[in-house]
């Protein structure tokens, strides 16, 4: 039986959930994974082991307010990436048995209850009694000391007392059994479980003891169990933790081959049902298990990587982690065109749509356990189909470029291929390194990384030139365009194929620059900016609102253009930009490539405008009329005359509505009509006082323009989008996603302003108001206190930088608000205890001794402190006060801060004997620092000290300094 059809005992879905069962049966609290995109966390790329989670119980940060401050025990399998970073085993996924981008981590976690014993008792117990592990092919290892710490003696006997024979329980190093978090934080000494995938010789098993911890891929680690204990200090020391915990990890693939009884992770049905959908999709051979030299053809090795990826994409696309050029989203990108040029390399199938058909196989493997993927499926497969399509415009030509440099460093007889090549590799056909590196190792070369460093810094600097000398952009004027008239062999630019979304080929019909046309790019000054004119193109130039493409023109391998704005004047199209290198003349043929990238996002708020539009009037009335228009990438911007500002509750229906079209994946479709056929379309949009062409072209959003000129009257055409518009649109109004709007404002009498987010950055902004909820839930939470009114004021100015959507935002100030508004409820409230609290030790003080004239007492220290002994103060020198021939002096010190605040009052008796407030306050500050205020020969006097620790000294010399004086 093949690979692809095998069944199992243990099969994955029940080898996972056994393991949840087992813990869950001892109490343990079942967690649900966290994010693999962690993006509460920037120390890490990718969540890359189970306890990432827990990190603030660990280090005793943990909100006291939340679930996790009351969790004992729990359980769970926890999503890992290690595809970037620190952890990185992208580089050798494919070529052994047991790398990948993506596993899973199960674990079971104590903090503070249980620690060795248990753990022990409770790992084999699983292996061995549960899932039936033969105990005869399992080793353990124990710290075995080191850094003037003692052997962990108590694990090995704890494995002994087991039944484990000794030469099966081995010592380990620091690196190999102490695991600590970072450089510093919670640590501990950690015990493994390897397993011997041998199969016995004659009926007896060869020990394995030599090949524990020594990379051999048939003796594996499958389980650590982590005894967490000490901390390490910023100065390197450990100190004993006051509660010590438990933090488990076992690798779940790992664990479902040793059950399986495989030798590799890649032949259980953790990857087969995978593999059987890629083999559909391709038509390729079967997959056969075959490793480095055996994999002649290399089929196998592509099955694993495609298989593995897809599972890291989808997973990290539908945790938020989407392509990009920084930092996770340039490492999901890498990982797909990584995986995207195995399939076309080894499968030979066509890519665009590759990764998004083996999704829905992925879904239903293991949607049950993440719901996430689930839910977020349709995204993922645009996501990568979005992806994929844009590497394809310049794979095949990155591939003849590969093969150009790498004959060119073999002819010179050099094995290595040159920095430059690299580069520009990555630069100019969007390959990452570490996949040229990957296709230089195919030919058995070699890449220079300190070379491709230097080549990437050279670019760095050349593009900060850029961008300086963009500021003053190459434009055409009048006295340009009557030459261009003149000038026979340059036509006005056909750029039709701008609505299209491939590359073309292109002739360059003049090279602007300083004012003069040129021949050839060898007469612009090195690092100057300057203009291209094509005789057609692909690229949008700003008009109608919407911003410009950018991306290059380009020969393969000999020159390019960086084009960095595109402007239309009088039907010229101006591409303007930087020679990359290389040169190009009059006449030279470019292959035309926008930035699809780019244009994707613009795409969605084009459409998304219209649909706005629409809203808009449905909400405010035929009267809101289109006043101007910003369509960006990150953001589109509408501008429309109505009198007042919007309520939330019509802002919310215009939301309403225009999520209501997208989600009707209604295609959108445009044409080009005789203007005045198109102005007697019912309902059609136009800006007043703008000048349309003619023909006009007619964008229509779920109704063709051949239905509407078919009857221009009728009046359903009012409950269609439909406007003059010459912009770039999605096909179907489902791409758009979603759209957010972010602000409603006024920027002019009867002009308002709304901007909006579509696609992917409504879902940013979405997500980022769900973090923020979380914050003011647990802000709503928290007693009254030091902490919540800290808490607020941070949530107060974070709230006013808090890019969201506008109802959104409105919903969150009232909560704040009335969070707010309880504070200071709260705060009267404790204020007037508070002051009753200070004034009482006053009174009870000389109730209890009527005949006493002085006071100097030490109060407990409050948030409202100083005032309430400004008040005790006030209340005992009034003119009122049965207490005005007593001499007080208030004192209170916070230790932790530092402060001391301080407040005192003298009375007549003592002021006649030359005594005043500011004079007993000054012998105090000369202690305890800090100033004190009051006018001279005042009876009051109060203070703020900076050295809490002196305050006792204060209190004692106050004491002296009133008792100097006659009673």
């Amino acid at each position: 039986m093949s690979l692809l059809e095998e069944k199992h005992e243990w099969g994955a879905t029940r080898v996972r959930d056994t393991f949840l069962g087992y813990f869950k049966e001892r109490g343990h609290t079942f967690v649900p994974s966290s994010s693999v995109v962690p993006l509460s966390d920037p120390t890490l790329l990718f969540t890359n082991a189970g306890m990432n989670q827990y990190k603030s119980i660990f280090q005793g940060t943990v909100d006291p307010a939340s679930d996790f401050a009351q969790l004992k025990r729990a359980v769970n399998s926890q999503k890992c990436i290690r595809a970037g970073g620190k952890h990185n085993d992208l580089d050798d996924v494919g070529k052994d048995s047991y790398h990948h981008t993506f596993f899973e981590m199960l674990g079971n976690w104590s903090f503070g209850d249980y620690f060795k014993e248990e753990t022990i008792g409770f790992t084999w117990e699983l292996l061995t009694k549960v899932y039936g592990v033969d105990p005869q092919r399992l080793y353990v290892t124990y710290f075995e000391g080191s850094e003037g710490l003692d052997p962990d003696l108590e694990a090995k006997e704890l494995w002994k007392t087991i039944g484990v024979p000794e030469d099966h329980i081995l010592p380990g190093n620091m690196k190999d059994n102490f695991w600590e978090m970072g450089d510093q934080g919670p640590c501990g000494p950690c015990s493994e479980v390897h397993y011997d995938l041998r199969e016995p010789e004659d009926g007896k098993y060869r020990n394995a003891a030599s090949l524990v911890n020594e990379d051999d891929p048939e003796v594996i680690e499958i389980w650590n169990n982590v005894f967490i204990q000490y901390n390490r200090e910023p100065d390197r020391s450990l100190r004993g933790l006051p509660n010590k915990h438990v933090d488990t990890g076992m690798g779940f693939e790992r664990l479902v081959c040793l059950l399986q009884k495989k030798k590799s992770n890649y032949d259980t049905d953790v990857f087969t049902p995978l593999f059987k959908r890629i083999q559909e999709i391709t038509k390729a051979r079967e997959y056969q298990g075959k490793f480095g030299t055996d994999d002649a053809d290399g089929i196998d090795t592509a099955y694993r990587v495609v298989a593995d990826h897809v599972r890291t994409l989808s997973f990290a696309i539908a945790d938020g982690g989407v392509p990009n050029n920084v930092g996770r989203g340039y490492v999901v990108r890498r990982v797909l065109r990584r995986g995207a040029r195995y399939a076309r390399k080894y499968f030979g199938t066509e890519i665009g749509d590759f990764f998004s058909q083996i999704v829905p196989n992925l879904v239903e493997q293991m949607g049950h356990m993440f719901p996430e993927i689930k839910k977020k499926e349709a995204d993922i497969k645009e996501i990568l189909d979005e992806e994929e399509k844009s590497f394809a415009k310049s794979l095949d030509r990155g591939e003849v470029m590969f093969e150009k440099y790498a004959n060119k460093a073999k002819v010179k007889g050099s094995n290595d291929l040159p920095g430059d090549d690299v580069w520009r590799l990555y630069d100019t056909y969007g390959f990452p390194v570490d996949l040229t590196r990957l296709m230089a190792e195919e030919r058995g070369m070699i890449i220079n990384d300190k070379e491709v460093d230097e080549a990437q810094e050279k670019a760095r600097e050349a593009s900060k030139g850029d961008k300086k000398a963009a500021a003053a952009l190459v434009k055409l004027d009048v006295h340009d365009l009557g030459a261009l008239e003149n000038m026979t062999d340059v036509p006005k630019t056909d750029d039709s194929a701008k609505y299209g979304r491939e590359n073309i080929t292109s002739v360059i019909k003049a090279i602007y620059h300083g004012k003069k046309f040129l021949q050839s790019t060898k007469e612009v000054p090195e690092g100057e900016q300057f203009g291209v004119l094509l005789d057609k193109t692909n690229f949008y130039a700003e008009q109608g609102g919407q911003e410009y493409d950018t991306g290059r023109l380009l020969v393969d391998g000999e020159a390019e253009i960086s084009i960095e704005n595109v402007q239309v004047y009088a039907g010229y199209v101006l591409h303007t930009g930087y020679l990359k290198y290389g040169e190009l003349s009059v006449g030279s043929e470019v292959i035309t490539e926008y930035d699809e990238l780019r244009r994707h996002p613009i795409r969605n708020n084009h459409t998304g405008t219209h649909v706005l539009n629409y809203a808009l009037r449905e909400v405010l009335g035929n009267e809101v009329d289109q006043k101007g228009s910003l369509v960006a990438p990150e953001k589109l911007r509408f501008d429309f005359s109505h009198k007042s500002g919007i309520p939330d509750a019509q802002l919310g229906e215009i939301e309403k509505i225009s999520t209501a079209y997208i989600r009707q994946n209604s295609e959108v479709y445009a044409k080009d009509v005789p203007l005045a056929t198109a102005r007697e379309i019912r309902g059609v949009r136009a800006v007043f006082g703008e000048t349309y062409p003619d023909p006009v072209r007619v964008v229509s959003v779920g109704v063709s323009v051949e239905d509407l000129l078919a009857d221009v009257k009728n009046p359903k055409w009012e409950k269609v989008s439909v406007e003059f518009c010459g912009g770039t649109h999605v096909k179907q109004t489902g791409e758009i996603k979603e759209l957010v709007i972010l602000e409603e404002s006024g920027i002019a009498k009867g002009i308002r302003r709304i901007v909006a987010v579509t696609g992917q950055a409504a879902y940013e902004v979405q997500r980022e108001a769900s973090a923020f909820e979380a914050q003011i839930e647990r802000l709503e939470n928290l007693k009254f206190g030091a902490e919540k009114e800290a808490e607020a004021k941070k949530m107060g100015s974070a709230l006013n930088q808090l890019s969201i959507s506008a109802l959104t935002k409105s919903q969150f100030r009232d909560r704040f608000n009335k969070i707010q508004k309880a504070i200071l409820d709260e705060q009267k409230v404790f204020a007037k205890a508070d002051n009753k609290r200070v004034l009482d030790a006053v009174t009870d003080f000389f109730a209890k001794d009527e005949d006493a004239k002085t006071l100097v007492l030490k109060v407990d220290w409050s948030s409202n402190v100083g005032k309430a002994i400004s008040e005790a103060i006030k209340s005992v020198s009034g003119p009122k006060s049965a207490l005005k021939e007593k001499s007080v002096y208030l004192f209170s010190a916070n230790p932790e801060e530092g402060k001391i605040v301080h407040g005192c009052y003298v009375s007549e008796h003592f002021k006649a004997q030359g005594a005043d407030g500011p004079k007993w306050a000054k012998t105090v500050t000369d202690i305890v620092g800090g100033k004190a205020g009051g006018k001279p020969g005042a009876p009051t006097a109060s203070g703020q000290g900076t050295d809490a620790e002196r305050v006792d000294e204060g209190v004692e010399e106050a004491r002296k300094w009133i008792e100097n004086f006659k009673i």
